[in-house]
């Protein structure tokens, strides 16, 4: 059975017992002989008879639409399913500020709902998992576990102070009949909050579905706030189990959209990584056996399992945590793309918003809900205020006719009257001088309630108090009219006041950021062995007994290089047939175009031999293609792979009966130019040659490479996207300050990580760099500045330059050249607050990392703000200072300097 979010299965159909009989056949005219009856012509026949199809199409339609109407599809005016609108009417019945057994609290339901306790059960727990409109005690369960609740019976409930507030007012409520015409229920509920796009909602309806994700409180009001000033707005969904969120394809919620969520991912160390939450829709074990598949399948590598040690461990209680343990010199970088591309870390969720307008499904998107519950809003404070200001116009009149009826003695006129009606005469006409000072007529009933006031009331009634009472009524009055003339001023202050109520704690718990695009190929672990069979032409991991050539994944594809002169790119196997006489053979990687070969072949039409040098940057696979000039019996005679465009030197030897007269000379492929694979190459010899054979290794022709650094991404890329950070050599090496006051030295490796939160700064490392820094040692419970040169060359370690003292922390670091810190501080305590410019260079010289630095003497700082670096113009060499050992900048290079992170 489906659960009631979704949909129930459908009653058996049967047909109208009056219909047939049991054995099927049709009922016959009472007190008639079967013997007796007329033969049917056979178009009578036909007229009589019932077409099953047609009752088919009836009966389904009709259950399709109550599916889509009543049971799977929220309304927009209140976001609610039926079950979940019954389920708040029924608490709103029960409600007296104390908490109600959940069985209670369904059984009250099934007085609305006709279905099964089951599925009011399970929607009632799904609405008090999202703290939004109940109030609970005892287990309700747990989303990120996927931990059920506890039985009916045991835990409890209550309406949340947001949902009495924001949810009921049955002044302005629609009613209908219950199925059963015994009760009354709301038609919707009078919502005054975007409750919908707030709690999110998944159901299956007949011939459609719909998927709206949750969104943030304090973000919902906001926009709706934009709307009413009418300006445009951007929501974005947010997630109770938190993690990563990248929205670039949310399409506002439309069909079509997509999100892509992550978990959180933190490197503890080498060896472990922790799972810190959770994406939406997956559990702590859904999450952990997706690991485990992943690693039996060899897409990652953790370590193995030990009798006492797991390699991934759960440790999740009030948060989520899932140790994840590494094989020894297994890179975490690596290990954290390959679990969001082979695993349930990262998960896409495509929106569906589909919501019951007007009696239909119609497909919106998130801005046009939002848009009509805001607008909703304002209608039912409008109606509120409407209301509002009928009953005060009616409390002042009858507090009017009050007045008159006691201070005029109308009372004592009535002593003499025989009749009832000849008293509602009487008072009637004392009034009549008065009457035109009220805003509607005074009818009988008004009269009545006159006569219904008691003598105690008249003996005790005082002027100045009724006055008082109707001069505050009167304010009431014209600030009801006011708000009624400014409604969406009033509006706007609801939503406000709705804000500092109950926005407290209901910040953002998904980070939004753009993900790169993680290619499996590049991140999957080497689960496999590739061999090659040179002479018979074959490659694969099968291939056991024949020449192991590397490490590789079992989704990587194999470049191969045969003696014909013929290239070909193929799937990994356990073993295929590419081509016999291999030359070379490779794992392959797409679009990388500083892998250059170098290879000598011989035309044998013309007999030249021919040098080139190319890159394979993308081919189809499985695909032959010719890297000599085509004719046929063409072949390599020499062949060289350079991951970075290494040159090398080459010794020719001619054979003894060539012609020439130097039979032996060397060759450097630095002066041949990098073309495309399709060129035909330069002339080496014109000569027949015996062999060729590498004399010296080459340097790269390719120079450095321009590495990025993306902010957004916390990726270095090639692709010229975000910061430069410069060219870089093998021997380079990157720069990474942590505003936890730690630094460390990276390669420029691609698969690197580094959370753009943690990072204040980031750039290639140059050993005479100096970075400056502002912070608090709890050991002397004093502030320090420092100046101080990167002395560490060990890579992937980090070192901090606050020392370890547990208490110290940073408060602001730049490797800005000649920077400029603003300081709030108080020089002593409880003293006012001072604010200054400090120059680090002129403040204290450059000393090691360790050092201590200097004390700056504030009793405290409040406040640290890192300004732009000052300007220093280059002087002329023979006006440069000596003694003072300043260093000097031209302006261009204070315009590249590194900005900083900043923080307090």
């Amino acid at each position: 059975m489906m659960n009631e979010e979704n949909q129930e299965p459908m009653e058996e159909f049967r047909l109208p017992a009056s219909d047939s009989q049991p054995d099927g056949s049709v009922p016959l005219a009472d007190d008639t002989d079967p013997d007796d009856q007329p033969t049917n012509t056979p178009e009578e026949v036909l007229h009589d008879q019932t077409v099953v199809s047609g009752l088919y199409e009836n009966y389904f339609l009709d259950y399709a639409s109550y599916v889509i109407l009543e049971r799977a599809v929220p309304a927009v005016e209140d976001g609610l399913k039926p079950v979940q609108r019954r389920i708040l009417h029924a608490l709103k019945e029960m409600d007296d500020g104390r908490f109600n057994k959940v069985a209670n609290v369904i059984g009250q339901t099934m007085q609305f709902h006709p279905h099964g306790d089951a599925s009011i059960g399970e929607a009632l727990v799904n609405i008090g998992q999202k703290e939004l409109l109940f109030d609970t005690q005892g287990s309700w369960g747990d989303v990120r576990t996927g931990d059920g609740a506890a039985a009916p019976r045991y835990i409890e409930v209550r309406l949340s102070k947001f949902a009495l507030d924001a949810i009921y007012n049955d002044k302005t409520t629609e009613w209908q009949l219950s199925y059963d015409g015994r009760k009354k229920e709301p038609v919707t509920l009078p919502v005054k909050f975007p409750l919908l796009l707030a709690q999110g909602v998944e159901g299956i309806a007949v011939g459609l579905s719909t998927k709206i994700l949750p969104h943030n409180f304090n973000e919902l009001i906001d926009a709706s706030i934009q709307i009413l000033k009418d300006k445009p707005v951007s929501l974005f969904p947010d997630f109770q189990t938190g993690g990563l969120i990248d929205v670039s394809n949310y399409n506002d919620g439309h069909r079509g959209g997509k999100v892509r969520v992550r978990a959180r991912i933190e490197e503890v160390d080498k060896k472990t990584l922790a799972i810190r939450d959770v994406p939406f829709g997956v559990t702590t074990s859904q999450l952990i056996e997706s690991i485990v598949k992943a690693a039996e399948l060899g897409k990652i590598r953790i370590k193995a399992p030990s009798r006492n040690v797991a390699a991934v461990i759960d440790n999740t209680a009030r948060d989520v945590e899932i140790l994840v343990h590494l094989q020894p010199g297994v890179s975490p970088d690596v290990t954290i793309d390959a679990l969001y591309a082979f695993t349930d870390c990262e998960v896409s969720i495509s929106p569906n918003a589909c919501v019951i307008i007007g009696d239909k499904p119609h497909f919106v998107s998130v801005t046009d809900i939002l848009r009509v519950n805001t607008h909703q809003t304002v209608q039912l404070l409008q109606r509120e205020l409407e209301i509002r200001r009928g009953e005060l116009m009616e409390r002042l009149l009858y507090s009017s006719l009050e007045k008159i009826f006691i201070e005029n003695r109308i009372y004592r006129k009535i002593e003499e009257c025989e009749t009832f009606e000849a008293v509602l005469s009487t008072i009637d006409k004392a009034l009549k001088p008065f009457k035109k000072q009220f805003y509607r007529e005074i009818t009988e009933d008004d009269l009545i309630r006159l006569t219904e006031i008691k003598i105690k009331r008249i003996s005790k009634y005082d002027g100045f108090k009724a006055d008082e009472l109707m001069r505050r009524l009167e304010q009431e009055l014209e600030e009801t009219n006011d708000n009624l003339a400014n409604i969406t001023r009033y509006a706007v202050a609801y939503y406000k006041e709705l804000q500092k109520k109950y926005g407290k704690g209901r910040e953002r718990k998904t980070e939004i950021r753009a993900f790169n695009t993680i290619a499996a190929s590049v991140v999957a672990a080497a689960n496999q062995k590739l061999y090659v069979d040179r002479e018979g032409g074959f490659i694969g991991y099968g291939l056991k007994k024949d020449e192991y050539v590397s490490d590789c994944s079992d989704i990587d594809d194999i470049i191969v290089f045969r003696r014909d002169g013929k290239c070909v790119v193929t799937k990994i196997q356990e073993k295929v047939f590419v081509g016999k006489d291999i030359v070379y053979v490779s794992v392959f990687k797409k679009a990388d175009e500083r892998k250059i070969y170098n290879m000598v072949y011989l035309d044998s039409k013309s007999g030249i031999s021919m040098a080139k040098r190319f890159p394979v940057t993308g081919v189809t696979r499985d695909r032959e293609y010719d890297l000599t000039m085509g004719n046929p019996k063409s072949k390599i005679t020499y062949f060289s792979a350079n991951d970075n465009g290494e040159a090398e030197v080459i010794t020719v030897n001619l054979t003894a009966q060539s012609s020439a007269k130097i039979k032996q000379f060397d060759y450097n492929f630095a002066t041949v130019g990098i073309k495309n694979r399709s060129a035909q190459g330069n002339i080496l010899t014109k000569y027949p040659v015996r062999k060729i054979v590498q004399k010296t290794a080459g340097t790269s022709t390719l120079g450095g490479v321009d590495i990025w650094y993306d902010e957004h991404l916390g990726r270095l890329n090639r692709d010229e996207r975000g910061r430069l950070l410069g060219n870089f050599d093998a021997k380079d090496s990157i720069l990474v300050v942590y505003k936890d006051g730690q630094y460390e030295l990276t390669s420029f490796d691609l698969t690197n990580r580094y959370e753009p939160n943690d990072i204040a700064v980031l750039m290639k490392f140059d050993p005479d760099m100096v970075l400056s820094a502002i912070y608090y040692e709890a050991n002397q419970k004093s502030w320090y500045v420092k100046r101080f040169k990167v002395e560490t060359t060990s890579l992937d370690k980090k070192f901090s330059f606050i020392g370890d003292t547990k208490g110290s922390k940073n408060l602001a670091v730049t490797a800005d050249r000649y920077p400029r810190i603003e300081i709030v501080h108080q020089v002593k305590d409880r003293g006012p607050l001072e604010k200054m410019v400090l120059e680090p260079e002129g403040f204290i010289e450059v000393r090691g990392w360790k050092a201590l630095g200097n004390k700056l003497p504030f009793a405290r700082v409040k406040e640290v703000k890192l300004l732009p670096p000052k300007v220093v113009s280059e002087l002329p060499k023979k006006e440069q200072p000596e003694a003072s050992g300043t260093q000097v900048s031209t302006e261009a290079e204070d315009k590249e300097s590194v900005q900083l992170g900043l923080f307090s």
